[in-house]
């Protein structure tokens, strides 16, 4: 891996696709039984995207198109803005029950709709439409847990922000999927292959069938906000279907409770369906939240799970927040080994 990192810095990131380093990757993957080729790796380009904005009481929020699920996380920052999450107590049952129902029918759109944009019939912006967000806000019941089917399954990402002194931001997101990805390492290049791939179906009637060329559906999404108080929001997380669920934690709580990020970060926090190290759909919640909260979440009809009190089911997330007046905070997860750096 040292020599693969070496090879890169001398010969250019472009040997990763078109160099020495490609060969390499091809024969490894070829002596795996990978469908991966050379010409696959020479035909890839990276491009630039327009981002999906949601138009949010609180400013605007940024998230990544499809083949990723960004429009899910705006959606439910979308769903919770017409249902005025701000007049719940912070914490208490009203505001997780809204998150939760918030989150199950983002998902249910993205089930029916998000895939390889080249394969879409629907224009993910339009999905963050104010009388879009209005019909599925109408659909939740702020008394009744809504059925739940299963969510997407594990990951192993991390996020990764920075704020510079003239304000320039960037949210970044990295992943293998899986633990340990393929579970495959590269003899010649010690590159750990991610899997990705296996988003896709062979059923010819699924959503995500697989196609030569086609963009695997993937769970990242790194967030960004530029709140109307002139605030910058660099914010993310890792955890598969828990991404756009802590996203919601970490936004509202600071957007609009107006928690620091560490606060907010801390902060108890819950899991609808399942994630890395998890098998269960159960509505998983740290033990830290009170014990009426959970009996609540339970009489409305929730499948209550309680975990440890910094449980890292719930995820890693990190936040980092730029005031108008230049003066910055920033949040890491006492759930994991990240931390937070100024210079």
């Amino acid at each position: 891996m040292a020599a693969t990192l070496q090879q890169l810095a001398t010969a250019g990131l472009d040997d990763f696709y078109r160099g020495d380093l490609a060969r390499s990757l091809a024969r490894d993957l070829a002596a795996a039984g990978s469908a991966v080729t050379a010409d696959d790796l020479r035909n890839h380009r990276a491009g630039w995207r327009k981002p999906l904005a949601l138009a949010h009481s609180q400013g605007t929020a940024y998230n990544l198109p499809p083949p990723t699920q960004g429009v899910v996380s705006l959606m439910i920052l979308g769903i919770l803005d017409v249902l005025d999450i701000g007049a719940t107590e912070r914490d208490s049952a009203d505001y997780v029950h809204l998150c939760v129902e918030a989150v199950k029918q983002a998902f249910a759109i993205r089930d029916r709709h998000v895939t390889d944009p080249a394969y879409m019939s629907e224009d993910a912006q339009g999905f963050l439409a104010r009388s879009q967000l209005e019909a599925l806000a109408a659909r939740v019941d702020r008394r009744k847990a809504a059925p739940f089917g299963a969510g997407k399954g594990p990951a192993d990402t991390i996020w990764m922000g920075v704020i510079d002194g003239a304000g320039r931001a960037v949210s970044f997101i990295q992943s293998l999927y899986h633990e340990y990805g393929s579970g495959i390492v590269l003899r010649e290049s010690g590159i750990n292959w991610q899997n990705r791939g296996c988003s896709f179906s062979l059923d010819e009637r699924a959503l995500n069938v697989l196609r030569p060329g086609r963009k695997p559906f993937h769970t990242l999404n790194p967030a960004l906000a530029l709140l109307g108080n002139g605030t910058t929001m660099v914010y993310g997380n890792m955890g598969g279907d828990g991404q756009p669920q802590t996203q919601s934690a970490v936004f509202t709580r600071c957007a609009i409770f107006g928690m620091s990020p560490q606060a907010a970060i801390a902060a108890p926090r819950w899991l609808l369906g399942r994630t890395w190290g998890q098998t269960t759909d159960t509505l998983k919640l740290e033990s830290r939240f009170a014990p009426a909260v959970i009996d609540e979440l339970r009489a409305r009809g929730h499948d209550v799970e309680v975990l440890g009190a910094f449980d890292e089911a719930v995820g890693h997330a990190g936040a980092i927040l730029r005031d108008a007046n230049g003066m910055l905070q920033g949040g890491t997860d006492p759930r994991s080994d990240g931390g937070v750096a100024a210079w």
